[in-house]
């Protein structure tokens, strides 16, 4: 991480580089009440070596560049764009489901009675991830492999795969695309409830790491539904319509 150095703290880590949260979870460092520490210290209290730490917080904030960087996704193949966004935001959405859920547990926990509206958003984000969860497996399992076997048909001029139950890629299409509506209006009322995410004066670094993390997710889902019905559905729709 190129601007963390052995005397800041670990708060001062974690709000400098979101990301540093996971990192920090992931290897029992406190950024919340233990976050006055140096950044040297915590890791020699969790018996972590310094440029390990260092080097996984770099890889962190790399990872969410890498993921928010703009491709040149028009010139990818169907297949090629699939891999991307199963790798990239299908892997993202199930990481960061269960890691914000418990920040979400650990804030409601300690802020909810001062702040109810961290119920409402507990409970939006926890309809939000078990719809998205439903949602991966049926691209993953159904639409996915048929859009990749449909373009090597193509490719190879081969008869179009049959499309089984779902009769035309249209139709599971329309499902995924009416689905990413309804996760739309789940990230708008998450902005809604938080008041466009804006920290109350007694915001703890769980707080600013819960609020950032679902910012964060907001941002890749985002990408995510804009790369599928923009990009990829098109362009499925209309290579069936040319190999029928």
């Amino acid at each position: 991480m190129t601007n963390a150095t052995a005397t800041m703290t670990v708060r001062e880590v974690a709000l400098e580089n979101p990301a540093a949260t996971r990192v920090f979870e992931k290897l029992g460092i406190d950024y919340c009440c233990g976050g006055h520490k140096p950044l040297a210290e915590a890791c020699h209290d969790a018996n972590l070596s310094y440029d390990s730490v260092l080097a996984e917080l770099e890889q962190a904030r790399h990872d969410v560049e890498a993921r928010t960087s703009q491709k040149e996704f028009q010139a990818l193949s169907l297949t090629e764009l699939i891999e991307h966004i199963n790798s990239s935001h299908h892997v993202f959405v199930r990481t960061e489901v269960p890691r914000i859920e418990l920040l979400l547990a650990k804030v409601v926990g300690k802020r909810g009675p001062m702040h109810p509206e961290l119920y409402e958003i507990q409970r939006i984000f926890s309809d939000l991830g078990q719809e998205l969860a439903g949602h991966l497996m049926k691209e993953e399992q159904i639409l996915f492999p048929y859009v990749s076997a449909m373009e090597e048909s193509v490719t190879t001029g081969r008869p179009m795969p049959p499309a089984g139950c779902f009769g035309t890629v249209q139709n599971p299409v329309r499902m995924m695309v009416l689905e990413h509506d309804n996760a739309g209006s789940a990230l708008r009322e998450l902005r809604q409830v938080s008041g466009n995410y804006t920290l109350p004066e007694d915001a703890c670094t769980s707080y600013r790491a819960l609020f950032t993390a679902l910012q964060e997710f907001e941002a890749d889902l985002h990408q995510h539904i804009h790369l599928e019905n923009n990009i990829l559905f098109p362009r499925a729709l209309e290579m069936e319509s040319r190999g029928q």
